[in-house]
């Protein structure tokens, strides 16, 4: 049911320039959606995960907005950029230029921090240079980025790194052997030939028989010049060559069998020049008020606040001002708990983009579309609240923001709401609702019958089987915390963003045996990995084809036989631009189809399999004919993943989805434990359901369920809770509740308040 916009509150009703039109939008799964929304208000847009909330926010509007601005760049700028598609609508109207705001994760670097992602580290580098006793001179003397400032022993990475030489190099082998067990160094490849083309080494002496000064030059050389077959080649100790590759430059590696030769290679130490202050003697030196720069970087936003407060120099008071207000924001937005100096690789999905958002409150544009992808999660309900506020903000400076949500309290704060479904995928697609959040309530739709669902507390508790101790865990900001996890039942551990929670939970039971960790984290692989291949389904679905059509299963494989030999089986051809992601277009061989035409011509239950991995997993388990790949796809759509495609590649899927792809990989593994972090991440209301029960089957089955969670739905519905606090960072560490829901919402703590609330 369509209703038409009306703005409330005394707002005067928009104009046509007033509104972004939308006309015929079929991006993915929408069709031929139509729809105008207000500009310079809050538009939510709800609905079913997979039903094309994001195609129409993300993948229509944002996309054009950026592919229009891209175009106003020269040509030969837009030569070094990537070529964006127009979306597949018909007409998009009064756009204003758009800035997504999401959930991905802050790079690898190390070098990039809280701080210098959002500029306070500057603005704290310039106080220091002006007001510094003794001073080390101008801002950039107190960079660790820069050469200048940077500890000369780390390189401003504050820690310092060494090589277990026993995972380089095998020393029951000679060279010639294989000794070297670098990635790279096969034992007849060209990088070991250079090796042994410096003649400093016996080809078949095992390495355990090198004298010191052979394995030193081995492990530690400098670059050294090697002619081979009349070509001028350079040799470089390995470990010298690991630590200016990898290790000093402060970039992990993109190859995963690097990346796993590292973890198990490389230890790291607080570099004993700087103590992890990153920076050299002259710049630590610099006090103000008996602290250096470091330290200031060190302290906890909230405290960085109160110790800035006190500094009284005119000087620097407009500086300190503005670093003031941004510090204040980050406090505002829940995050006070952090610090300048933590890696910005390490910030979880919410709160990069809280990070994200701090930036742009400050900005002085306006007319600007900002687009949110549930920028609640991983907060607490006492910090609903004020995220709710900054929206609220960016608006009344003037700017549009669309807010993908699933939460009914960000709802309540819209102008407008649109409700997109009916439900995911094939069966989604349509606007089923557009109006206040008042008349969502009484909307016939799954998000409005759910809107004001609240789960009660249970009338039958379980009893626990044992427990998992915890004895004096100290990881982050935990107190030396002594807890019991009881087992055979749901436990959900709460409190706010900061206060420990994760750290308790992975930090003490995570690589405990029997223990299965279901996290939203990136998945490894490559762009190829899609949830057929993730699952095991695939090779069930192979077999089949194989024995239907009498060839063999490998023709079936996009990474085998039968891939297409243009695009080698990815079905788009790919562009490496220095400095940027790479470029994908259309393979034209095989129109994106991935497999050769001879393949495409075998088929199975009518279907070829290009076109078999273009179902959906409902569709599979309606259209498929394989009786061993029907357990695998049951679980997915009973994880709420029915409407995800068996060809997708899960680079596309959101932290939720990922977290409910793995959920339902692990449901078919032996009895155990199951850490969930945050499940109900990219849950529409009615899914949450869905996955209550899911929890339930699971601890009936025998196994015991750790939940992370804010979702008051899934803490009024576990059997215990453990509430971690009382506050965050240095002001939590503590758990402040163990014991029932019930008994949770009578005791006072923060979470117990909203829990009471919540259950009246």
């Amino acid at each position: 049911m369509e209703q038409e916009l009306t703005v409330t509150e005394g707002r005067h009703t928009a104009d046509s320039h007033g509104m972004i039109r939308v006309r015929g939008a079929r991006e993915n799964n929408l069709r031929d959606v139509s729809v105008d929304l207000p500009k310079r208000r809050i538009t939510v847009f709800t609905g079913v995960s997979g039903s094309g909330k994001s195609s129409l926010v993300f993948g229509t509007i944002a996309a054009e907005s950026q592919r229009l601005i891209n175009e106003t760049y020269t040509s030969f700028i837009q030569s070094f950029m990537p070529a964006l598609p127009r979306p597949d609508v018909d007409e998009l109207e009064n756009l204003s230029a758009a800035i997504v705001v999401n959930q991905e994760r802050m790079g690898s670097n190390s070098r990039s921090t809280l701080g210098t992602v959002t500029d306070t580290h500057a603005l704290l580098r310039i106080v220091f240079s002006r007001v510094g006793v003794p001073s080390a001179g101008h801002a950039g003397r107190y960079s660790f980025n820069l050469a200048e400032g940077m500890c000369p022993e780390c390189e401003g990475a504050g820690e310092i790194s060494a090589l277990d030489v026993d995972v380089l190099l095998d020393r029951s082998k000679s060279i010639a052997q294989g000794a070297i067990q670098v990635p790279g160094f096969n034992a007849d490849g060209w990088l070991v030939r250079i090796v042994l083309g410096t003649g400093r080494f016996d080809p078949d002496q095992p390495v355990r028989d090198f004298d010191a000064e052979t394995l030193d030059f081995l492990l530690n050389s400098p670059a050294v010049k090697v002619k081979m077959d009349n070509v001028n080649m350079t040799y470089v100790g390995l470990e010298t060559r690991i630590r200016q590759n990898y290790l000093a430059a402060g970039k992990e590696p993109k190859q995963a069998n690097v990346k796993a030769f590292l973890e198990r290679a490389a230890t790291f130490a607080v570099c004993p020049s700087c103590q992890g202050g990153r920076l050299n003697q002259d710049a630590l030196a610099s006090r103000i008020g008996g602290r250096n720069i470091a330290e200031c970087a060190q302290l906890q936003v909230s405290d960085l606040i109160d110790f800035l407060e006190g500094v009284d120099a005119p000087s620097v008071a407009p500086v300190i001002g503005n670093l003031l207000g941004s510090l204040r924001a980050l406090v505002d937005i829940g995050l006070g708990y952090l610090s300048l100096d933590r890696p910005s690789s390490t910030l979880s999905g919410g709160e990069a983009q809280r990070v994200k958002m701090v930036r742009h409150l400050g900005s002085p544009l306006s007319d600007v579309t900002y687009v949110f992808d549930e920028p609640t999660v991983g907060l607490h309900p006492h910090d609903i609240a004020r995220m709710n506020e900054l929206l609220k903000s960016l608006r009344d400076k003037g700017n549009t923001i669309l807010v993908v949500e699933h939460k009914p309290e960000v709802m309540a704060i819209a102008d407008h709401i649109v409700d997109i479904g009916p439900k995911a995928g094939i069966h989604g697609g349509e606007i089923v609702f557009q109006g206040t959040f008042q008349e969502l309530s009484g909307a016939e739709t799954l998000t409005g019958q759910h809107v004001g669902t609240r789960v009660p507390f249970k009338s039958t508790l379980r009893s626990g089987t044992g427990a998992l101790e915890i004895r004096g865990a100290s990881t982050h900001n935990l107190r030396k915390v002594d807890v019991d996890v009881p087992t055979g039942l749901l436990c959900a551990v709460t409190g706010v963003a900061g206060s420990g929670k994760s750290s308790l939970i992975h930090g003490s039971l995570a690589k405990r045996e029997g223990v299965h960790v279901v996290d939203q984290s990136a998945i490894r692989g490559s762009r190829r990995s899609n949830p057929a291949t993730y699952t095991g389904a695939l090779d069930h679905i192979r077999a089949a084809f194989a024995k239907a059509t009498g060839t063999k299963p490998s023709l079936f494989s996009a990474n085998s036989e039968g891939a297409c030999p243009s695009c080698k089986g990815a079905g788009e051809i790919f562009t490496e631009i220095p400095g940027m992601a790479p470029v994908g277009t259309v393979c034209e061989d095989c129109g994106g189809k991935c497999f050769t035409d001879e393949v495409l011509e075998y088929r199975m239950n009518g279907l070829n399999i290009y076109e078999v991995m273009r179902l959906s997993v409902e569709e599979a388990l309606e259209q498929l004919a394989v009786p061993k790949a029907k357990p695998i796809l049951q679980r997915l759509a009973q994880v709420g993943l029915g409407y995800i495609t068996l060809g997708q590649s899960l680079s596309t899927l959101s932290g939720g989805e990922r977290q409910r792809i793995k959920l339902a990989t692990h449901m078919g593994s032996d009895a155990g434990v199951f850490i969930l972090d945050e499940p109900t991440t990219g849950l529409h209301l009615a899914d949450v359901e869905n996955l209550l029960a899911l929890l339930d089957q699971l601890v009936d089955e025998g196994n015991t369920v750790v939940v992370i969670e804010h979702h008051l739905g899934v803490v009024a519905h576990a059997d215990w809770v453990i509430d971690m606090g009382p506050g965050a960072g240095h002001d939590g560490g503590m758990v402040v509740f163990e014991g029932t829901p019930e008994q949770l919402a009578a005791s006072g703590s923060l979470t117990g308040r909203y829990l009471k609330e919540y259950v009246a």
